[in-house]
């Protein structure tokens, strides 16, 4: 496995935490961080599916709604054109 190294700063208390997890835990301080953001990663990628799948349900429950709304609105601008048309031809002004 290639490795390459990756730095980062954290605060005296995290790092002797994250020290103490390791040795109780019989692991390097390295594994533990990348057991840990491979974890992280992996959770995230999870989260982002269930959002999508939520997303796309309430996209699903929505869309009956809107298409419903479109028509009504496509069925009143109709009824508006045509009263526009009878009053322009009423005042001689369409023919």
């Amino acid at each position: 496995m290639q490795t390459a190294r990756v730095t980062f700063l954290t605060t005296p208390d995290d790092k002797a935490a994250l020290d103490a997890f390791a040795a109780r835990t019989g692991h390097s301080v390295g594994h533990v961080l990348r057991e840990a953001s491979s974890r992280y990663i992996a959770e995230g990628a999870d989260r982002e599916d269930a959002d999508l799948a939520a997303l796309v349900s309430e996209v699903n429950v929505a869309m009956p709604r809107m298409a419903a709304a479109i028509d009504r609105m496509i069925e009143t601008l109709d009824a508006t054109h045509d009263e526009v048309d009878r009053t322009l031809r009423a005042a001689g002004i369409r023919t």
